[in-house]
């Protein structure tokens, strides 16, 4: 961008050039939320039908819908590019902290602040902290024009920790950790082998497919065919994959949303301070240690995004499917879908106050 480029200027070039779908996807993202609810609140069955078949403890129209979701983007990384990444210190680092620390440290504390007196929905909240964001984080991180290949191995990470981690994780915050403080402690297991599914079907198969679709396409046409030709017809479809997967998502959960208003509203407030603070300390931090634009916010969108696919299966694994713990893991993505999306507009924004003359900041 020039320097005699004003901000409206760039506005209404960036409006100008999304496409139909994208122009209007937080309108699509809504719409998908309400009919989801009104399916679940008066569709008789429909939970029934979409729980008869599972895979682990996913519903299995959700798992076709997260599959759709994230092979288009997985298709998009340069994978050759993957090295170079993983050789970023500052980054890893930054990331790995933010990760694995400090969010579920903060998740901790939010849902005790917020929640001391319902203790299956502080249970649900402190899960969501635990499951750290492998799946719609890519979109996000898309949409916001952050670093391809960085988002994907910093999900691969994350998958990489979650199977090693999660178990541990949660005896700690659910057991030790509040037996330390003096507070109520949660007795619960958590199956190792529903975390390595989850896991190996929400990544591992979009993963091999868009590595194997990237290069058996690069083989046969070239790269500029591939990116300039196969891409833009394969990525609406994980557009459709997110907004096919929200419907489903808060179609299981619609009566119970709909039903205690009050409790989704107590819900919600801990995971909006959650999500807004994670991604502009993120943010901040990594620009602070001299990370580009388009890797500051790449930590930004895998620091602040859950994977609350995994959060739900744990939580209905766990504690059943009308618990409590699985009505806050539901609410996760009533919060985090609409909220991250805004956050997509922001750190375009910001990008350009905050990196200025980084050569990754989006013009387009």
């Amino acid at each position: 961008m020039s320097n005699t480029t004003t901000a409206p200027a760039v506005h209404q070039r960036v409006i100008k050039d999304l496409s139909f779908l994208d122009r209007w996807l937080p309108a699509w993202i809504i719409a998908a939320m309400v009919v989801g609810l009104l399916l679940g609140r008066f569709v008789p069955g429909l939970n029934t039908a979409l729980e008869t078949v599972k895979i682990g403890e996913v519903s299995l129209p959700i798992a076709i819908g997260l599959l759709v979701m994230m092979y288009p983007v997985l298709a998009k990384v340069r994978y050759d590019e993957t090295r170079r990444v993983a050789g970023d210190r500052r980054l890893m680092g930054v990331s790995l902290m933010l990760n694995w620390i400090v969010g579920p440290a903060l998740m901790f504390t939010l849902a005790w602040i917020f929640l001391p007196d319902l203790p299956e929905y502080r249970t649900g909240l402190i899960i969501v902290g635990l499951a750290r964001c492998i799946a719609m984080v890519l979109i996000w991180n898309d949409l916001a024009c952050g670093d391809r290949e960085a988002a994907a191995v910093l999900v691969a990470i994350n998958s990489v920790f979650q199977v090693i981690a999660f178990g541990a994780l949660g005896w700690f915050y659910l057991q030790v950790l509040p037996s330390w403080l003096g507070l109520p402690t949660t007795s619960t297991e958590f199956s190792a082998w529903s975390i390595v599914l989850s896991v190996l079907v929400f990544l591992g198969i979009p993963l091999v497919a868009g590595f194997l679709t990237r290069t058996l396409g690069e083989k046969a046409r070239g790269r500029d065919w591939y990116e300039g030709t196969f891409l833009p017809k394969l990525g609406p479809w994980a557009l459709y994959g997110l907004l096919f997967t929200i419907v489903l998502l808060f179609a299981l959960q619609g009566d119970a949303i709909t039903s205690n208003p009050l409790d989704v509203a107590r819900i919600a407030l801990p995971l909006l301070v959650y999500f807004l603070l994670m991604f502009g300390v993120a943010l901040l931090a990594s620009r602070a240690l001299g990370l580009n634009y388009a890797k500051s916010t790449t930590v930004a969108f895998t620091a602040a995004g859950n994977n609350f696919e995994l959060a739900i299966a744990v939580a209905i694994g766990t504690f059943g499917v009308t618990s409590g713990q699985a009505l806050a893991g539901v609410v996760g993505p009533l919060i985090e879908v609409p909220v991250l999306m805004a956050l997509v507009y922001v750190s375009l924004w910001a990008g350009r106050k905050l990196f200025p003359g980084d050569r990754t900041v989006p013009t387009r």
